[in-house]
């Protein structure tokens, strides 16, 4: 394993921040919110996910230099800053992100969905007749659960659980003048938004509970009701030494309800008198507090986003069935195509469910299959992979199951399925204390006349039959020998004991990833030096592996010409004279995210072309199991290398990023057409079935 070097003059001159460069991802995501040519919906659902992102965003990544800032520890991002100057500096932005977030939807979006007869309005918007409903409403479903907690020398200040939106409130006994401080819950398992018969009036939930808070502190005097919101240390980690990973598991995720807080949101109107309550009571900095004009948690519009008015959003995406796959009959027909070529497909643009899902039904179906070994990272609700193993199981076939249970945020859901696994007969592991088991990979294993086949599925996305239809991502099948070789040991590696043979196909993180990919890129670099083309294309979510882009920054001095896709976070610096001028990158954004992972690295007489699991980042590279695949067939070389042309000739999705670190939108000139990469590839997967077919016509 190659371990990341110390960049040769650590600093701002050569390296982007990672959490500063992440916040201007979420701003990408706002600068399509506050596209007026997308549906008014649309605009919605992005202005929600920039809310969403940012929650994570603190509850990880500012958790954690929060950390490092109290402990004092001398550590330095690549670009220079210590703790506190990164804290201080993405305090800044967020103000600055947020305050255009909530101008974006007061001031256009709110307006917008008026204007299609959505109205986001006011207690004061509602007729009598409404007004009536909506007591009777409020005493019926909204009164029996709610739980107001006052502030007193008996009664200490409340927990506030994260993420819950909460009503602050200053109450005066009229009779003895006494004031208390007290919270009330907005109820997290009720619509954020409360909705009126008759027309399309919706209210938010905590404005509904303010109107009737004589209903909760009767004959008392409310001096003030102000919003508010706490973030907590969402991150964990298990010991090395646990002897029971679940069990260690579980416990971390109940520590983790409580972990200390890192931000606190509160309503721009909120008196500095409750804010001090605030304070004291959560132990926060002035530092910490963030002050939103209008609504907080503003994730929650993902309600709106899904109403049904079809019209104001863009047309639903249809998946195709992958063209090879299209004819297949019978669980046979599905190995045997396999057998026969080298399968890719490309998600959401061809489907998921004719694809991995018929695969993984196949194996638990077909009498001929022994074995089927899968890897679970994140799978939700409509996994087909649980079923398959079931079934496979009870049908006294080999089942394999590889659960990682610190799949952030699928924690839970994760220790479920091992369980419901676990007894129906699947063998489950866990994998490792310190390393998650990133891979997608499954392994079908069959008998085939008197000889057992492998076949593979390898995947850069996870087995999620949901975010398959809004994920971006690459799956390949095959039957290579090698590769099933490689998956097989792999799998023998991760449940069983010892340690890894040499890979013959396969580029495995933490052992020869990194390795592999630096090797490749240093070939391409030596071909440029000597005169010979020399160009290297990656598609990635993050860069910020120092090794690599040091080796990066060596081919472009050496003269090749280099593209990154990358969507969210670089630590590149592109454009620098004499360091990383043949260096370009571009961000995609748009109805999907992308998600997939590619490295085509080219010299006149050699080519290589690799799908992965792995981001470049340390923590992808170095802590967690990854898998990378070759993909040799000349035909799948071709479809990844358009599919990375048509994003590079992206004029209206497309961000560019600058030498001096910012992010530019590109838009077509007077003359030029429009070229969205994803609707463009949404174009080639409607027309791939036709030229098919019109292929075996002339035939």
């Amino acid at each position: 394993m190659t371990a990341a070097r110390a960049p040769e003059s650590s600093g701002a001159d050569r390296f982007l921040n990672r959490e500063l460069s992440w916040l201007d991802f979420n701003g990408r995501i706002l600068d399509l919110a506050e596209d007026a040519q997308l549906p008014i919906l649309e605009r919605v659902k992005f202005c929600a996910i920039c809310s969403s992102h940012l929650d994570e965003f603190f509850m990880v990544r500012v958790a954690g230099l929060t950390g490092q800032a109290a402990s004092g520890a001398a550590v330095r991002s690549v670009d220079g800053l210590t703790p506190h100057a990164a804290l201080a500096v993405i305090r800044e932005r967020t103000l600055k992100l947020i305050a255009r977030q909530s101008s974006l939807w007061t001031d256009q979006l709110q307006p917008a969905l008026a204007d299609h007869g959505i109205l986001v309005g006011r207690i004061e918007d509602c007729t009598d007749e409404e007004l009536a409903e909506l007591g009777r409403r409020f005493e019926r479903e909204v009164f029996p659960v709610l739980t107001p907690l006052a502030v007193s020398p008996g009664q200490p200040f409340p927990y506030i659980s994260p993420l819950s939106l909460s009503l602050g409130i200053l109450v005066r006994d009229p009779k003895t003048a006494e004031e208390r401080f007290a919270r009330v819950k907005v109820p997290e398992l009720l619509p954020r938004f409360v909705t009126l018969d008759g027309r399309t009036l919706l209210l938010p939930l905590e404005h509904v509970i303010r109107n009737f808070l004589a209903w909760l502190f009767p004959r008392m005097e409310v001096i003030e009701c102000a919003a508010f919101r706490v973030t907590r240390d969402a991150d964990f980690e298990v010991s090395d030494e646990a002897d029971d990973l679940l069990e260690a598991v579980e416990l971390e995720l109940r520590r983790r309800r409580f972990g200390g807080v890192v931000r606190l949101e509160t309503s721009a109107s909120m008196s500095s008198r409750m804010l001090e309550q605030l304070r004291r009571g959560l132990g926060v900095t002035a530092d910490q507090v963030y002050p939103v004009s209008g609504l907080l948690d503003l994730a929650d519009l993902s309600e709106i986003a899904e109403l049904d008015f079809p019209e104001l959003r863009e047309a639903p995406w249809l998946p195709i069935t992958q063209p090879k796959l299209s004819s297949v009959a019978g669980t046979s027909d599905f190995f045997a195509e396999i057998a026969r070529q080298d399968i890719l497909v490309h998600h959401p643009y061809e489907s998921f469910t004719t694809s991995f899902e018929a695969f993984v039904r196949a194996a638990a179906a077909d009498p001929d299959v022994v074995g089927l070994k899968t890897t679970v990272y994140r799978t939700g609700d409509e996994s087909p992979l649980v079923p398959a193993l079931i079934e496979a199981a009870e049908d006294g076939k080999q089942s394999v199951c590889l659960i990682e249970l610190k799949a952030r945020g699928d924690e839970s859901r994760n220790i479920e399925w091992s369980r419901a696994l676990e007894r129906a007969g699947v063998h489950v592991s866990y994998g490792f204390p310190n390393r998650k088991i990133h891979a997608k990979a499954t392994l079908v294993v069959r008998r085939e006349g008197d000889a057992l086949r492998r076949y593979v599925h390898l995947g850069t996305g996870n087995y999620n039959a949901a975010t398959a239809r809004i994920y971006e991502d690459f799956g390949l099948f095959t039957a290579d020998e090698d590769i099933a070789s490689d998956v097989a040991d792999l799998f023998n590696y991760l449940t069983g004991f010892g340690s890894p043979r040499r890979f013959r196909k396969l580029w495995i993180a933490p052992f020869t990833l990194r390795e592999r990919l630096i090797d490749e890129i240093r070939a391409v670099a030596e071909a440029a030096a000597g005169g010979r083309p020399g160009r290297i294309r990656l598609k990635v979510n993050a860069l910020t592996d120092v090794a690599i882009i040091d080796a990066l920054y060596d081919a472009s001095q050496a003269g090749a010409e280099i593209d990154i896709v990358t969507r969210s976070i670089c630590s590149l610096r592109p454009g620098v004279p004499g360091s990383s001028e043949n260096i370009r990158v571009r961000s995609i954004v748009g109805r999907f995210l992308e998600h997939s992972r590619v490295f085509i690295l080219e010299t006149d007489d050699r080519a290589t072309y690799v799908m992965t699991s792995a981001d470049l980042m340390p923590r992808n590279l170095d802590h967690r199991l990854e898998i990378a695949a070759p993909v040799e067939h000349p035909a799948l070389q071709r479809r990844l290398s358009d599919v990375l042309d048509v994003l590079l000739a992206d004029n209206s999705q497309a961000w560019k990023l600058g030498a001096d670190g910012t992010w530019e939108r590109l838009r077509p000139g007077k003359k030029d057409a429009a070229r969205a990469s994803q609707a463009t590839l949404m174009k080639k997967a409607r027309t791939r079935p036709r030229r098919r077919t019109a292929t075996k016509r002339g035939r």
